[in-house]
C-alpha cells in the first residue's frame, strides 16, 4: 500500500514530537534515579495519564474494538475484566508498592526478603514478561508502518527498535512518561472522536446502536459466550487480565516515579477515571465498525478485527481521520515498548547486576550507564527477534506476560504485603510455581499444541494463577533455607517495620522494632 500525503504528515509530526520530548528529557536524566524513574518527580495526575497510556494499549484500541465488531460481548466482557483489576490495583498495591519500593518489582520485594534469591527470580519473570510483549508491539508496530507507509517490514522494526532505544538511552524515564502521557491525550480524543461520529449515524441515542446491532448481527452479538468450555476460557483470560495487570512489571514500576504515596493513590485515581472512558466508548465503537464497515470486510483485513478501528475512522472521516487513528495506534505501540524497555533492562541492570553480581556497590555512574547499555541490549534483542518472528504465530507471545504475570508475580506482590507469615521460601517457590505453570501450560494447551493439545484451555490462567498461590502457601510451609553461609536464616525483615512502612511509607525506628532488630534507612 503507497502512503498518500496526510498519512506521512502525521506520522513525521508524530515522531518529531516523541524526538522532541525526549531532547527535552535528556536536561533531567544524569543519575540512575531518574533513569529508571523519572527521580521520583512526576505527579499524580501526570503519572495517571501515563500509566493509562500503558494499560490502553494497542490490545485495547485496535484488540478490543475488533473483537467486540466480530465476536461481540466477549471482547466488552474482557475489557471490562481489565478495567476492574486497575480497582485492584488503586485499593491494595499502588500505594503500599510504592512505599516499599526504589526502581524495580525485585526492590519491593527485597525490602522484606532480603536474598538474592528473591531478587534473582523476581528479575526473571520481568524480563520473561517484558520481553515477549516488547516483540509482540514490535511485529504489530512494523505491520502498521509496512501497510500505512508502504515500508519495507524489515527497515520498519530496525528504525523503531532504533527510535524506542534513543527515547529510552537520552531520555529515561522522564522522555517515557511524557510520551505515553501525549498518547493517551491522543487516544482519549480519537474514542471521544470515533464515537461521536458513530452516535451522528444513530441521532445521538447508543440504545439505537445496540438495538440495530440485534437487528442486523442478531441478539448473540449482544450475550455472553454459550457453553461449558467457552465459558471456562472466558473465564480463565477474565482471571489473566484480572490479576495479571497488577503484575506487570512496565505497570507496577510507575508508581515509582513518583514523590509520595498520596500521588500513588492519585495516580491509580486517574488511571481508573480514563479508563472509564474508555469502557464508555469502546463498545460504541467496535458496533459501530460491525455496522458501518460491516463484518466482512473487516475480518478481511486480519482475522483478528484490529484494523476495525481505522477502517472505521476512514470510512466516517476519510483520508485525515484514517491517518489520525492510525497514527495514535502507531503511538499507542511505541508508548508501550518504552515503558517495557526500561522495565526489562531495570530487570538486568538494577536487579542482576548492580545488586546481585556488583553486591549493591556499583556507583552512580557505573548504574546509570549499565541502565542505558541494557536498554540498547534489550532493543536489539527485540529487533532481532521480531524479525525472525514476522512470518511465526506469535499468538504464545501475546499469551505469555499477562499470564506469568498474574500466575507468578501478583501471589507473591499481594502475600508479601498482607501475609504476616509469608516468607522467602514461600516467594521463592511461588514465583517458580507460577511460571513453570503458565509457560508449561500455554504450551500443552491449544496455542502451543493445536486441536490435539492435553490442556484444553487456550489461556491457562484458571489453573496457573492458584498453583501460584499454592507454590506461595506449600512454600511457606516448607521454608527452605535461600541463606548464605554467615547470614540469618532468611535474611527477612521483621513485618512489623514492612506493615508500618506498607501504611506510612516510614521506616521504623529502631527503638520499636521487636527482638533488637534494627531499623533501615529510606
Amino acid at each position: 500500500m503507497s502512503a498518500d500525503t496526510p498519512t506521512i504528515v502525521i506520522f513525521a509530526v508524530l515522531i518529531a514530537l516523541t524526538l522532541g520530548i525526549t531532547i527535552w528529557a535528556s536536561r533531567k536524566t544524569n543519575d540512575a534515579s531518574s533513569h529508571y524513574v523519572a527521580g521520583g518527580q512526576i505527579k499524580g495526575w501526570q503519572n495517571g495519564l501515563a500509566i493509562s497510556g500503558d494499560f490502553l494499549s494497542a490490545a485495547t484500541f485496535l484488540g478490543y474494538t475488533g473483537l467486540i465488531a466480530l465476536v461481540g460481548f466477549s471482547g466488552f466482557y474482557l475489557m471490562v475484566g481489565g478495567a476492574v483489576a486497575l480497582l485492584f490495583l488503586l485499593f491494595l498495591i499502588a500505594e503500599p508498592l510504592r512505599n516499599l519500593g526504589r526502581y524495580t518489582v525485585g526492590d519491593a520485594l527485597t525490602s522484606r526478603f532480603n536474598t538474592t534469591a528473591v531478587r534473582s527470580v523476581a528479575a526473571f519473570t520481568t524480563i520473561v514478561i517484558s520481553v515477549p510483549y516488547l516483540i509482540t508491539q514490535l511485529v504489530g508496530a512494523g505491520a502498521i508502518l509496512e501497510l500505512l507507509l508502504g515500508a519495507n517490514y524489515v527497515f520498519s522494526v530496525i528504525a523503531i527498535g532504533i527510535l524506542i532505544a534513543i527515547y529510552i538511552t537520552v531520555g529515561g524515564m522522564m522522555a517515557t512518561t511524557w510520551i505515553q502521557l501525549v498518547k493517551a491525550l491522543l487516544l482519549l480524543t480519537a474514542f471521544f472522536v470515533l464515537a461521536f461520529l458513530v452516535l451522528v449515524r444513530f441521532e445521538f441515542n447508543p440504545v439505537a446502536v445496540f438495538n440495530e446491532t440485534s437487528a442486523r448481527l442478531g441478539a448473540e452479538a449482544l450475550t455472553p459466550p454459550h457453553g461449558l468450555m467457552a465459558g471456562l476460557g472466558a473465564l480463565s483470560l477474565g482471571m489473566a487480565l484480572f490479576f495479571g495487570v497488577p503484575g506487570l512489571p512496565h505497570v507496577l514500576i510507575r508508581f515509582f516515579t513518583v514523590r509520595d504515596a498520596k500521588a500513588a493513590r492519585s495516580s491509580a485515581a486517574y488511571l481508573v477515571w480514563t479508563t472509564v472512558i474508555a469502557i464508555v466508548t469502546i463498545p460504541i465503537i467496535g458496533y459501530g465498525a460491525a455496522l458501518i464497515v460491516g463484518r466482512d470486510p473487516i475480518a478481511n483485513e486480519g482475522q483478528g478485527g484490529n484494523m476495525a478501528a481505522p477502517m472505521l475512522a476512514g470510512a466516517l472521516g476519510g483520508t485525515m481521520l484514517l491517518a489520525y487513528v492510525s497514527a495514535i495506534a502507531f503511538a499507542t505501540i511505541i508508548a508501550i515498548m518504552a515503558g517495557l524497555v526500561i522495565a526489562a533492562s531495570g530487570g538486568i541492570a538494577h536487579d542482576i547486576y548492580n545488586n546481585i553480581i556488583r553486591k549493591g556497590k556499583a556507583t552512580e555512574r557505573e548504574q546509570f550507564r549499565a541502565g542505558r547499555i541494557t536498554s540498547i541490549l534489550v532493543c536489539t534483542l527485540a529487533i532481532l527477534l521480531s524479525l525472525g518472528l514476522r512470518n511465526v504465530n506469535i499468538a504464545i507471545l501475546v499469551a505469555v506476560p499477562l499470564v506469568i504475570a498474574a500466575s507468578a508475580n501478583f501471589p507473591v506482590i499481594l502475600l508479601t504485603l498482607y501475609w504476616k507469615k509469608f516468607n522467602t521460601s514461600g516467594a521463592v517457590t511461588g514465583m517458580l510455581t507460577g511460571l513453570v505453570a503458565s509457560v508449561g501450560l500455554i504450551m500443552l494447551g491449544p496455542t502451543g499444541m493445536g486441536a490435539n493439545a492435553p490442556f484444553p484451555l487456550t489461556n491457562p490462567a484458571l489453573v496457573s494463577v492458584p498453583l501460584g498461590f499454592l507454590g506461595c502457601y506449600v512454600g511457606t510451609l516448607l521454608n527452605f533455607s535461600f541463606s548464605r553461609q554467615g547470614q540469618a536464616p532468611t535474611g527477612e525483615i521483621s513485618y512489623d517495620e514492612i506493615r508500618v512502612r506498607i501504611n506510612t511509607g516510614l521506616h521504623v525506628p529502631a527503638e520499636e522494632l521487636p527482638a533488637g532488630r534494627t531499623g533501615r534507612q529510606a
